[in-house]
């Protein structure tokens, strides 16, 4: 029997991609050590996008978070919720509203994920965030955003007048 030799071809490109989720991880890292820092401040749907970009693109599955802010708008905490399936995810408003107080949150922005790609909000994203929106208010904790993170773009509710 024969053997087959890879090319060099193949191992340069597996080392290439090898390298780039190496680059694409430090970039994470460095991220949100710059948002840990609290002196970064979110006053713009903008200032999220590549955070969460990082945080969901790649995720198979969908995945909602929050990210809870200070009255400065500054991070306290990002937290994954919820973690659905390929084209679906159940969201809790009570789970929301426990995981805000706990940590003394003023306000929060909420992100989640298409697996497929597309990020173009859903009838039943805009239902959950009104629900999510409600609870929330009767706890003085203000929605500033819903981000949905597709492949190559970021919808912002707050950009589309969906807030």
């Amino acid at each position: 029997m024969k053997s087959v030799k890879p090319s060099n071809e193949m191992y340069a490109t597996d080392t290439t991609f090898e390298q780039e989720n190496q680059l694409i991880a430090e970039a994470k890292h460095l991220l949100y050590a710059r948002l840990q820092t609290r002196d970064q401040v979110f006053t713009s749907p903008s200032a999220t996008r590549d955070y969460l970009h990082l945080q969901l693109s790649e995720r198979q599955q969908e995945v909602f978070c929050c990210l809870f802010l200070d009255s400065q708008h500054r991070l306290i905490e990002y937290q994954e919720l919820f973690v659905g399936t390929i084209d679906g995810c159940s969201v809790y408003p009570r789970e929301v509203v426990k995981s805000a107080l706990k940590v003394n949150a003023a306000a929060v922005i909420f992100a989640h994920n298409h697996p497929s790609g597309v990020a173009e909000p859903s009838v039943a994203d805009e239902r959950i965030t009104e629900r999510l929106k409600e609870a929330l208010a009767l706890m003085d904790i203000r929605v500033l955003d819903h981000l949905i993170v597709g492949d190559s773009s970021v919808v912002s509710f707050a950009e589309r007048g969906l807030l």
